[in-house]
C-alpha cells in the first residue's frame, strides 16, 4: 500500500499540511531540549532558521502556489502566482533575521523595547500554521471556491511577519508554571474541543491569534493617542 502512487492532489496537501504540523511541533520543544541539556549554541539558533526558512516559508507559499495560482493556467498566474510567492518567502527570511539580532546576546538595537517577552512581528510559524491549516480544510472539504482568499491572506501575512505588531510568547510556560484549576479545566476542554473538531478548531486558533495581536496592537495605540490629547489640553 505505502508504494502505491497517490492519485488525488487533496492527499499530497493534507500530507504536506501534517508535515509543516508536525514541524511547528518539533520547532516549539527543540529550544527546551537544547536548554534542558545545557546545548544551547549560536549555531544551533542560525541553523534553526534555516530550516524554518523551509519548513514554514518555502513549504506554505508552494503550497497556495500550486493550490490556486496554478503557474500552469495562464501567464498572469505565472507572473502573480510566483510574485506573491516570493513576497511571503522574502517577510519570513526578513522575519527570522531580525529575530536572530533582536535576541542575539551581543547586539542591543537601541529602538528594541527587551522588558516584553512578546514576539515582534507575527512568528513564521503561526504565519504557516494559519495557512496550512486554511489549505487542509479548502482541500478536505470541497471549499475550492474559498481558496481565492489564500492569495490575498498571504500577503496580510507577509505584512504581519515583518510590521511592530507584538504577539504572546508562550516560552515561559513550562512543566512548573503554575495555573489556576478553571485555567486548567478550560484549557482541558478546548482541548477536547480541537480534537473532536480538529480541522476547524485548528483554523480558530490560528485565526484568534493573528487578530489577537491586530487588536491588540490597535487599542493599545488608541490609549496612546488619548493619553497625548489628555496631556495637550
Amino acid at each position: 500500500m505505502l508504494d502505491e502512487p497517490i492519485t488525488n492532489p487533496n492527499e499530497l496537501y493534507t500530507h504536506a499540511v501534517l508535515l509543516i504540523l508536525g514541524a511547528m511541533l518539533c520547532d516549539s520543544l527543540d529550544g527546551r531540549v537544547a536548554r534542558l541539556g545545557g546545548r544551547e549554541s549560536l549555531f544551533g539558533k542560525e541553523f534553526d532558521s534555516i530550516v524554518d526558512m523551509v519548513s514554514f516559508g518555502v513549504a506554505p507559499a508552494l503550497m497556495v502556489l500550486f493550490l490556486i495560482l496554478n503557474p500552469e493556467e495562464s501567464i498572469f498566474f505565472k507572473k502573480i502566482g510566483w510574485f506573491l510567492s516570493f513576497i511571503y518567502l522574502l517577510c519570513a527570511g526578513v522575519r527570522l533575521a531580525r529575530f536572530n539580532v533582536i535576541t542575539h546576546p551581543l547586539v542591543y538595537p537601541a529602538k528594541i523595547d527587551r522588558s516584553q517577552k512578546d514576539f515582534i512581528g507575527l512568528p513564521v510559524p503561526a504565519a504557516a500554521g494559519m495557512i496550512a491549516t486554511l489549505v487542509l480544510l479548502i482541500t478536505n472539504h470541497d471549499l475550492q471556491r474559498w481558496a481565492i482568499v489564500l492569495p490575498f491572506l498571504m500577503v496580510f501575512i507577509s505584512y504581519l511577519m515583518v510590521s511592530p505588531i507584538r504577539y504572546p510568547s508562550f516560552k515561559s510556560i513550562d512543566w512548573q508554571t503554575k495555573i489556576r484549576i478553571r485555567t486548567f479545566v478550560l484549557l482541558l476542554a478546548l482541548g477536547g474541543f480541537v480534537y473532536l473538531y480538529r480541522q476547524y478548531a485548528l483554523v480558530l486558533l490560528f485565526l484568534g491569534y493573528l487578530f489577537y495581536g491586530v487588536i491588540r496592537f490597535f487599542l493599545a495605540a488608541r490609549r496612546i493617542r488619548k493619553r497625548s490629547s489628555g496631556t495637550v489640553h
